[in-house]
């Protein structure tokens, strides 16, 4: 190895007494993988150990709640105020520690969001007398009240020092409690509390300096901050500028974010989607950090090596925080700075892990098989017995298969019948908001090539070709083909499928009929309306993904209960905030496709059959698994397995996990 080429992002950094190993830090997070009694399972603190392990400077667990009466806003955050939880936290902050992490804690408080207070109690605490929009009534804090809950960020902030954390986080944005009296939309209070700049300041002030009292000099106190809230009545950057000069000089570090997690527009910005570019909300710390001397942090939508070196060589930033980067690729930081930032495997920004973490209450992510199972896999057993294993198919799941394979050990042939790995998901590499996914493919496809595994391009595998390559094991990963509705009309010039025009977007003309308002139709219509074409999106059901997703998240998961749990909720939030912002993409639901005259499409809704024109009909009505196709292979070795969309069509996510599990099985 040469020189070290990101220097600037693996200098050490020196925070309060400190000395922290490098600039990348693992921004807070949460885990729903608690005890009944919302204590950190052994499960939990593999999650967080394994980002210690992976090189980060720090290790932040999130939602540390540091009153349990008032302060959750759901069942599954810790009780930062319940000492029965010392031993769960004295092993996980010792976990991050020994890899030569600091331990960091968030301390939060939901306040006027505090909804368990609200199901048992009837009303809640906030800010201000009102009454939230589900009619939830929230009583204004009198004073005795506000001083117990300074005192009781101070409890926590010592408690979690005495099991052995090293940095103090206090969550003063994305409208929990602190935020919400900094908030003029919030605080509306005409006491010292409130009011003026000075007023609204104070409360944040007094957490602060309670704190340090009790955390002492040595010890680093970082604050994280909105530096625009993003939703309607909220401050914006000039305000956010101000709290920040307001900060400078009390903390240590200055954590700044954006957005409000109660808005589902303003979440969006907190947590950047596909939409949005790299980095998007680091112009706000770099103007920040013209004003202020304490060093300033940036976070959201950070993913490249190269990116992270710019911002802190260019100084707009001190400190770089990755959250759902940590998920993706738990060893991002040791990659980078070994010269392996080429198998760094970033973010899509899919939503993923955040909506199974709502919906099911563990970190998936579509990428990276091991996120929801760090345990297992620090402590897996070899293989007892290596054997020669035939992947047929070389997409998500048949690359990963052959992958996980070849790492235990095995001999692995890989085969696909095209000429390129990636499978059905390669036509999607021209699309902008899916560079992220043609990047993943790519380098999926890199990883084979340097393994030790026997690739073979376009070479398709028969019944007869897979019994003279004599495998023990078969794992059929032969993937999908679109499904063709027998809609009269559909064989007409001007009718393509979603995949064709993924490929070659100049197949569809100025004007488009998209037939198909699932994920494939949505992101297409939204792809095409973006480059200036007028697109109409028909669905048979009576909503689309998007707009029953963000139903869903914006009734706080009311039917959660009746949804699948692979559902992506979150990136169907994504998907509706994108599709408000086209005025040239319209979605008809409750509606169907009779036929394909010419240039017109023919549909029936409730008010009857009508004709839409269109230069260009396109059809995205789903996938059709090969299953039978797969199913030619089973009797060719002892040992025989179909995985991803051959089996089921279905997401990333179950592709790369199916084929993990079922390559680790193998030899056991």
């Amino acid at each position: 190895m040469g020189a070290l080429k990101y220097k600037r992002i693996f200098e050490p950094i020196r925070l309060g007494q400190t000395l922290f190993r490098n600039r990348i830090f693992s921004s807070p997070q949460d885990t729903y993988q608690l005890t009944s009694e919302n204590f950190l399972n052994e499960e939990a603190t593999a999650f967080y150990e394994m980002k210690a392990r992976g090189g980060f400077a720090s290790v932040c667990l999130g939602d540390f709640m540091i009153d349990s009466r008032s302060g959750h806003s759901h069942p599954f955050q810790l009780r930062g105020d319940d000492i029965r939880g010392r031993t769960s936290l004295t092993r996980t902050a010792n976990a991050i520690a020994r890899h030569n992490a600091v331990a960091a804690v968030e301390l939060n408080h939901a306040g006027k969001n505090g909804n368990i207070m609200a199901s048992r109690e009837g009303f809640i605490y906030g800010p201000v007398d009102e009454t939230r929009a589900d009619g939830v009534e929230i009583r204004a804090m009198d004073e005795a009240w506000i001083e117990h809950l300074i005192e009781c960020y101070a409890n926590a902030a010592g408690f979690a020092k005495q099991c052995g954390f090293g940095m103090i986080t206090i969550h003063a944005g994305h409208g929990w409690l602190p935020a919400q009296f900094l908030s003029p939309r919030d605080n509306r209070r005409r006491d010292r509390w409130g009011g003026s700049f000075e007023n609204r300041m104070r409360f944040t002030f007094a957490v602060i300096d309670a704190v340090r009292r009790a955390v002492g000099s040595a010890t680093p106190i970082e604050i994280r901050i909105s530096a625009v809230e993003s939703v309607p009545g909220g401050y914006d950057f000039d305000e956010g500028l101000a709290i920040a000069k307001a900060l400078d000089g009390r903390v240590d570090l200055l954590h700044i974010s954006a957005g409000h997690h109660e808005d589902d527009a303003a979440s969006m910005v907190s947590h950047p989607t596909m939409f949005a570019p790299d980095g998007v909300n680091v112009k706000y710390a770099a103007e920040i950090k013209k004003h202020v001397k304490t060093p300033v942090a940036t976070v959201g939508a950070l993913c490249d090596p190269a990116q992270l070196e710019e911002i802190l060589v260019s100084g707009q930033a001190d400190v770089v925080a990755l959250g759902r980067q940590t998920l993706a690729d738990p060893f991002f930081p040791i990659k980078a700075r070994t010269g392996r930032e080429d198998e760094i495997n970033q973010c899509l920004r899919c939503m993923t892990c955040f909506s199974f973490n709502t919906l099911s209450g563990v970190f998936y992510c579509a990428t990276n098989p091991v996120i929801g199972s760090e345990r297992d896999a620090m402590y897996a057993a070899p293989a007892r017995e290596k054997k020669k294993v035939l992947v047929v198919g070389g997409g998500v799941a048949g690359m990963q298969a052959a992958l996980t394979a070849c790492e235990r050990g095995h001999a692995v042939t890989l085969c696909e019948k095209t000429g390129r790995l990636g499978g059905v998901l390669l036509c999607e590499e021209r699309i902008p908001f899916k560079q992220k996914l043609d990047l993943y493919l790519k380098r999926q496809a890199l990883r084979v090539s340097r393994a030790p595994i026997d690739l073979r391009l376009n070479a398709e595998v028969t019944p007869d070709i897979a019994r003279s390559l004599a495998p023990d094991v078969i794992i059929a990963a032969l993937g999908a083909r679109p499904v063709v509705p027998a809609i009269k009309g559909l064989d007409g010039s001007n009718v393509v499928m979603a995949e064709d025009v993924y490929r070659d977007p100049q197949k569809a003309g100025q004007s488009v009929v998209i037939m198909g308002g699932g994920l494939v139709g949505l992101e297409l219509g939204i792809f095409l309306a973006q480059s200036g074409r007028s697109a109409t999106i028909i669905e048979m059901l009576p909503e689309t993904i998007a707009t029953r997703e963000e139903r869903h998240v914006s009734e706080r998961i009311g039917s959660s209960l009746a949804l699948e749990s692979g559902t992506n909720i979150v990136h169907g939030v994504a998907l509706a905030q994108e599709l408000k912002k086209l005025p040239n993409l319209r979605v008809f639901v409750s509606t169907k496709v009779l036929e394909i005259d010419g240039d017109a499409c023919v549909v029936e809704d409730a008010s009857g059959v009508r004709k839409l024109h269109a230069d260009t009909v396109i059809c995205a009505v789903g996938l059709r698994p090969l299953r039978e196709e797969a199913a030619a292979l089973h009797d060719c070795a002892p040992e025989f397995h179909q995985i991803g969309d051959c089996l089921a069509a279905r997401n990333i996510l179950s592709a790369t996990q199916t084929a993990y599990q079922i390559a680790r099985d193998i030899g056991l």
